[in-house]
């Protein structure tokens, strides 16, 4: 798996900067090498999914914006972007309520940035100021707003679709990526932008599918039981939530296998399928919706559902994806109501 991440890596930016390493190599950037992108779901049986971790995610997202800008300001702000991601991911938003933006860990950054000796030193070192980097929000190439594609949109999609769902090959990713270019959007702001519209509709394509995937029942049901796992075992004192920016995932999941959640856990991670009602059933169930991820990209400054009637069907169609369905598995779960 790593010899493909590396493969990838050369993809994104053929010319490595070098110097990312002394920043990526440090105590707090590490911890994200133990949290799985997809949120622990790497775990069940309920998906066959290959473990990339956050860390990973962070240096994709940096090579990107580097490749295009070649600022080190901003790439770092791309690194640093997922610096305060707990262990089980966006679970933690489910946990925290906020399963439709799912952005509730992000205000803990500048502080984390802060209270890492090492990355302050080598942030002074450089002449850089904290605020330049903990916002990768005020930088149009490494963040944006839904539709739009940015370094971090474009990385999640490439990554999973090749490294961690495996649909598609490094070939494709590559043919893909280099077909992207910086172009000025409708108001007039820099923006990630295919150069032909066969291949941005390719793009679309496969990002739609990934859509569905982050949203899709099994997905919802799942991420919810963490959260309300990690709740339950919270409010017994076992774990708290600052335990979640420290530990492992691996040894969240021990604490949890201790508890008395832990049949639960075993249950939810072995399950081969879930079922789903239109009824509301007498077990503990999931039915509410989850953040709508997907991208209408630029294709020579216009959007791509502007100027190709299938893309646009594509997409209608992944937005119409119903979530409405109780989502549920069987009355051993009763214990997280």
């Amino acid at each position: 798996m790593q010899k493909l991440i590396n493969e990838y890596f050369k993809i994104l930016s053929p010319d490595y900067p070098k110097w990312l390493d002394e920043y990526i190599n440090t105590e707090r950037m590490q911890k994200q090498k133990y949290i799985s992108v997809t949120c622990g779901k790497v775990y069940a049986k309920l998906f066959d999914y290959n473990n990339y971790s956050s860390l990973d995610h962070s240096i994709g997202v940096a090579l990107i914006i580097w490749n295009f800008t070649h600022d080190k300001k901003q790439t770092l702000s791309g690194l640093f972007h997922d610096i305060a991601t707990p262990a089980f991911k966006h679970c933690v938003d489910f946990l925290n309520g906020d399963y439709m933006n799912q952005e509730s860990t992000e205000e803990l950054t500048k502080k984390l940035i802060e209270d890492s000796e090492d990355i302050m030193e080598l942030l002074k070192r450089d002449n850089i100021k904290v605020e330049e980097v903990c916002d990768y929000h005020i930088y149009p190439i490494a963040d944006n707003d839904t539709p739009m594609l940015s370094a971090d949109r474009l990385e999640y999609s490439l990554s999973n679709d090749f490294l961690v769902y495996k649909f598609n090959t490094l070939d494709n990713i590559k043919r893909i990526y280099n077909d992207i270019e910086i172009q000025t959007n409708e108001n007039g702001i820099i923006e990630l932008g295919f150069k032909t519209k066969k291949i941005a509709r390719e793009f679309v394509k496969n990002t739609s599918r990934l859509s569905i995937c982050y949203r899709d029942d099994e997905t919802r049901f799942y991420m919810q039981a963490i959260a309300d796992i990690l709740k339950k075992v919270s409010e017994e004192g076992l774990i708290t939530k600052s335990d979640l920016y420290e530990l492992k995932e691996t040894e969240v999941i021990e604490i949890i296998k201790k508890s008395k959640y832990g049949y639960v856990y075993e249950e939810l991670v072995n399950a081969p399928k879930l079922h789903t009602s239109l009824e509301e059933p007498n077990v503990y169930y999931v039915k509410h919706g989850a953040k709508i991820r997907y991208i209408d990209p630029l294709v020579k400054g216009e959007r791509i559902s502007k100027v190709c009637k299938i893309a646009k069907n594509m997409i209608d169609k992944n937005l119409s994806y119903d979530m409405d369905k109780y989502v549920y598995l069987n009355d051993k779960f009763n214990i997280l109501k």
